[in-house]
């Protein structure tokens, strides 16, 4: 290493308590980010089916379609943007991109305007939302890992399931599903781009610290990476279709839940209250499950957390009541908060920092284009065979991808510092 480089360093440290103004400044941030999600958890649903009048469930759910689409392939791009550009400038353009959504909703004369907004919002959590995680983890080093994760996603998840729930509220007191509830969003992509151009620092530095302190490896291509992620590594890929099927099980609900709720005779307000419990229970609780993973491994909580996914939609699907509903949400949202971090960790710890932002791009664009695998299955079968029967197949999945990552995955503890010798699929890589 040079003397440049060491000069470069002098000033920089990595963990949580050396950077904590930055990692909180980048919390508030991802808050918001979450908070655009949230806009349409519970209204836009409703808006296609009781303002458009759409009866198919399958178009219904295509503006989540164009959501998981837009922000998994933007995923795919994001951390190839980070290296190249850095990581704040990806960061600010995703809240440029978010800035019309708003209004696209509040405007929207056809349901084609709110695929185009999704599609947009789409482009924008993929960018914004990948810096965020991406920005925390270059900051907190390999210790930490999980705790980091775990506070980006609390962040997120917390604002996603209050937004929804505010939302569902503005419509109630206003009387209708438009404009009032999007005034929010509004306000969020103001606030979010004004902090981000302001106050958030780039941590490229961070990211050659912690390169500097691995061995060196020869640059890999994209190509490789994406084949490591998605399929060579078995570890990576355990998690990338974990991922996948995490995030169809929530485009499902997303799509579904709204719904099948409201055709079982709920209205507007506790439909957003049980949509809201899901990811704020799922947020809050990934502040435990993200260090617990740091300390008692990753593997035993993604499976856990997948099976008991599964078994809450089987709960929604086969009771009825809102007593019933409400307690499956919060199982639901408990096992997505055991998977959710851990998987992003899990991530972290297998790939070098010199392709780490790479791999995480990957593995994300798999985990969101769940959402669209999510939406379309639950579409097509709800259409078919009814709502319940779209509920249970998808439970009946996130079963099986916790049976994959029983058998594939090996454990990841300790990022960085215990990994197993026979992780890596190439040689170099046992230097990680």
């Amino acid at each position: 290493m040079d003397g440049g480089t060491t000069a470069s360093h002098a000033s920089v440290k990595l963990g949580l308590r050396e950077n904590w103004r930055q990692f909180a400044l980048l919390v508030l941030v991802n808050a918001f980010v979450g908070g655009m999600v949230g806009l349409e958890r519970t209204v836009v649903p409703l808006i296609g089916s009781e303002e458009f009048k759409i009866a198919s469930t399958a178009v219904v759910a295509s503006f989540i379609v164009s959501f998981g689409i837009s922000k998994a392939f933007t995923n795919l791009l994001s951390g190839q943007m980070a290296d190249r550009w850095g990581r704040k400038r990806v960061l600010v353009l995703g809240w440029l991109i978010a800035l019309p959504v708003p209004f696209l909703i509040i405007w929207a004369p056809s349901w084609n305007w709110i695929i185009v907004a999704n599609a947009l919002l789409g482009v924008s959590q993929g960018l914004a939302w990948s810096m965020a995680v991406i920005m925390k983890i270059d900051l907190v080093g390999p210790k930490s890992r999980g705790l980091a994760v775990g506070l980006n996603e609390c962040a997120g998840y917390l604002m996603v399931g209050l937004t929804a729930f505010l939302t569902g509220w503005i419509a109630a007191e206003a009387g209708a599903l438009r404009p009032d509830p999007f005034y929010l969003g509004i306000g969020y992509g103001v606030i979010g781009l004004g902090l981000s151009m302001l106050l958030v620092r780039d941590t490229n530095e961070h990211v050659r610290l912690e390169a500097s302190l691995h061995a060196r490896i020869d640059p890999i291509s994209f190509k490789e990476v994406f084949l490591r992620t998605s399929f060579t590594n078995r570890t990576l890929f355990a998690a990338s279709q974990a991922g996948l099927v995490n995030n169809l099980n929530d485009g499902m609900s997303w799509a579904i839940f709204p719904i099948f709720f409201a055709a079982r005779g709920l209205g507007i307000e506790p439909i957003g209250l049980l949509k809201a419990v899901y990811p704020a229970v799922w947020g809050v609780t990934q502040t435990i499950t993200g260090p617990l993973s740091d300390r008692i491994g990753r593997k035993g909580l993604i499976v856990a957390g997948m099976w008991l996914q599964a078994a809450a939609l089987f709960m929604v699907a086969g009771r009825d009541g809102f007593v019933w509903w409400l307690v499956a949400s919060i199982l639901l949202g408990l096992g997505t908060a055991m998977v959710y971090p851990t998987l992003l960790a899990t991530v972290s710890d297998v790939a070098h920092p010199t392709w780490r932002a790479r791999s995480l791009s990957i593995y994300r664009f798999w985990r969101d284009m769940g959402y669209a695998v999510g939406a379309l299955i639950a579409g097509f079968i709800g259409d078919a065979f009814g709502l319940s029967w779209a509920i249970v197949s998808v439970g009946l999945l996130t079963f099986a991808s916790g049976v994959i990552v029983a058998f594939a995955m090996q454990e990841t503890k300790q990022a960085g510092l215990n990994q197993p010798k026979n992780m890596f699929s190439n040689p170099e890589e046992k230097h990680l």
